[in-house]
């Protein structure tokens, strides 16, 4: 299998991702962290998949896909941290002045976990942030050791695989997501 990362430009892949079996549900779409509490808690059903669909039509593509020929099987969020809520968030520490970037959801499709799908996506995401002049990457994953965790609550990654990635641990944070902290890694590429 050969896994081929691009730019998430094209809402209908985008859709088999993330998107709902029923259209007026209030799945997550990837939105919680990406824009304010308030609008994440306006947008209802449909109204959810028209933004993403506007955020896949804009210059910068909103994170990464992964594919697997021209099936979508994987996403990747990834965007300048000052665009996101972790911009203000009082749980994972900002570090410095750098305009980083943010990388915090990393989702494959049922049926497709366990064959690499995640590395391909992460590597990806970084690569996709460089073109767009990221000096440093940076991931909130779950420090879970050997610890088994929540497939719905993974979205965060896991430490040992951004560590796979050529992250480092840079600062422990206060934010705990399904029972496990996550910590803040970074990625230089400068």
């Amino acid at each position: 299998m050969t896994i081929d990362v691009r730019p998430a430009s094209v809402f209908e892949d985008v859709r088999a991702v993330l998107g709902p079996k029923s259209p007026t549900a209030n799945v997550c779409w990837c939105l919680s962290y990406r824009i304010p509490a308030k609008l994440n808690n306006q947008l209802r059903g449909p109204e959810r998949g028209a933004y993403v669909a506007e955020l896949c039509g804009a210059d910068v593509a909103p994170g990464v896909l992964a594919y697997d020929g021209d099936e979508p099987v994987g996403w990747a969020a990834v965007a300048p941290r000052a665009e996101t809520s972790f911009a203000r968030s009082r749980t994972i520490p900002r570090l410095d002045e750098l305009p980083v970037w943010s990388l915090w959801c990393v989702r494959v499709r049922p049926g497709h976990r366990k064959k690499g799908i995640s590395h391909a996506l992460i590597a990806g995401a970084v690569a996709f942030a460089r073109d767009h002049g990221a000096p440093v990457v940076e991931a909130y994953p779950l420090d879970s050791g050997d610890a088994k965790v929540d497939l719905t609550m993974a979205y965060a990654g896991l430490r040992k695989n951004f560590e796979r990635a050529g992250f480092v641990h840079a600062a422990d944070t206060a934010s705990v997501l399904a029972g496990h902290p996550r910590v803040l890694m970074r990625r230089d590429l400068r």
